[in-house]
């Protein structure tokens, strides 16, 4: 027996063509989706990483801010501190200044002068006196000027030179030549080290 189709199969055909196409474009269309929304969370994770990262340096710059001021504000506590013993080695080396300075005096003196009068201002020292003769006043200068000899006053300066008189009895003056001379005083620390480098300079050249 010889069956006959007579149903329309190449439209049938079409049709299917044509619903395999449609099925393909929206799975093609839901893979697309996928991949899109897959890529943004992927872009989305790596933001989220980046700002984390982001929010950890600041942190860290945050914190290594408040080191650098807490580094600063330890430098200047030092610097003060450091000023401060300063000050009290100054005073300590110091202390003493007045009592070298007396001794000074009277070591340079050379015979036939007499002191009246030392004034200290910061460093600057003045003497006032008098003396028999001018070359006396001229050796004073010399020993200070000589650092073998003063090792507490430097740069001595004649300020001036008065011829004058002196009363050693009612009836009996003496001429005399009144001196002020200006100096500086050396560093204390300075002049302690001299005096003791000194003794040790002359025992090698014995």
């Amino acid at each position: 027996m010889i069956l006959i189709n007579l149903l329309p199969h190449r439209e049938i055909a079409r049709q299917r063509a044509r619903q395999y196409f449609n099925v393909s474009l929206v799975l093609a269309a839901v893979a697309g989706a996928l991949v899109c929304l897959i890529i943004f969370l992927w872009f989305q994770l790596m933001i989220s990483n980046q700002k984390g990262r982001n929010d950890t340096l600041r942190t860290e710059n945050a914190k290594l801010d408040q080191q650098i001021k807490e580094v600063a504000s330890l430098q200047s506590e030092i610097a003060a501190l450091k000023a401060r013993q300063q000050a009290v080695e100054s005073l300590q080396i110091n202390r003493n200044l007045p009592v070298h300075l007396m001794n000074e005096s009277v070591r340079q003196l050379p015979d036939g002068m007499v002191l009246r009068g030392i004034k200290q201002e910061n460093q600057n020292v003045t003497f006032t006196g008098s003396a028999q003769s001018n070359e006396r006043v001229a050796g004073l200068l010399t020993n200070l000027y000589n650092y073998n000899h003063s090792q507490w006053l430097t740069k001595p300066d004649l300020v001036e030179i008065v011829a004058g008189s002196m009363a050693i009895s009612p009836k009996e003056q003496r001429r005399v030549y009144n001196f002020t001379i200006r100096a500086q005083l050396a560093q204390a620390s300075a002049a302690q080290e001299a005096a003791s480098a000194k003794p040790a300079g002359a025992a090698g050249k014995n």
